[in-house]
């Protein structure tokens, strides 16, 4: 989708254009996550804006990267989080991107 950034991607439904994921590499000082500077991936998601404090855990799920942080959230994809936790998150992303 972006020249610069080719191993990025985005979903849109079909139905109404809206995103509803983003697949986004990014520094992990961008973050805000501890350690050394290192490029990681992010899947950035929908969510109720009521959810979004209880998902936040400043580790794994994080304030959307680079989108809107009262309706966006990104997950760390750092094989921590269960695949199938990630693919529920997906199907709620998309439903709310109606």
């Amino acid at each position: 989708m972006w020249p610069k950034f080719p191993q990025n991607a985005v979903w849109r439904r079909s139905d109404t254009h809206k995103w509803y994921g983003a697949l986004l590499t990014v520094t992990s000082d961008k973050l805000a996550l501890p350690g050394a500077t290192h490029v990681v991936t992010v899947l950035d998601l929908r969510a109720r804006p009521e959810d979004l404090s209880m998902l936040i855990d400043g580790q794994h799920y994080l304030p959307g990267y680079h989108m809107n942080k009262k309706h966006w959230y990104s997950i760390l994809l750092d094989d921590v989080v269960p695949l199938a936790t990630i693919m529920d998150d997906v199907k709620v992303s998309y439903m709310l991107a109606k």
